[in-house]
Parts: C-alpha cells; structure tokens; sequence
C-alpha cells in the first residue's frame, strides 16, 4: 500500500509542482531545473498562478553540447597542416624522456634468390 502511495505522490509530483512565492525565492534554481526536465512549476502569489514552463520541449544533456571543429577536413585533414608531423615529434619527443632513443627499425635479412 505504501509503494503504491508513494509512486502516486512521485508521478503527481514530477507532473507539476505548486509552490508559494516563499518557496520559490528559496528554491529558485531547483524549481527552474525541474521546469526545465519538463515539470510543470505554479507559483502562487497573491492569490494568483503563474505557471513556469520551458520555451522548448525538453531534451537531453547531450543535446546541448556543440560539436567542436579540431581538424578541418576541407584543408586536407592531418596530413597537409602540418598538425601530424608536430603530433609525432611531440611523441617521440615524450617516448625519448621516458624510454630513451628510440630503437632503430631492425634491417631485413637479405632474401637467397634462387
């Protein structure tokens, strides 16, 4: 009976939220956060409802985020910027400070041609 209550006082609660001007000077940024999630917000003050909601539906976090341009393709990417070969000396510069030189590439055995 309890779980059923308390699942009931959480839908009705996630659905809208009615709070005095009181409680919403205290809780300002809590109460637009929920209005963002989607919550409907009332705020009563003297004797009137106003009622908080988002401009926009809500979405998701990761909506928000805009992409970031590192490499410009249009130029050719990593290989005509020069951004490659300053990456690789970096790493064998840092491969040079913790492991010393690096290992020259071993010859190959020369092949008996029959």
């Amino acid at each position: 009976m309890y779980a059923a209550y308390a699942f009931l006082c959480t839908v009705c609660y996630s659905l809208s939220v009615d709070v005095s001007i009181t409680q919403f000077r205290r809780n300002l940024f809590s109460l637009m956060n929920q209005a963002l999630e989607g919550t409907e917000v009332w705020v009563t003050h003297k004797g009137s409802r106003l009622r908080i909601v988002p401009e926009k539906p809500p979405g998701s976090r990761l909506n928000r985020i805009t992409p970031m341009e590192v490499v410009n393709y249009a130029q050719g990417g990593l290989e005509h910027t020069g951004l490659l070969e300053e990456m690789t000396r970096a790493w064998e510069a840092d491969w040079e400070r913790d492991f010393g030189p690096a290992p020259e590439p071993a010859s190959r055995p020369k092949s008996i041609e029959s």
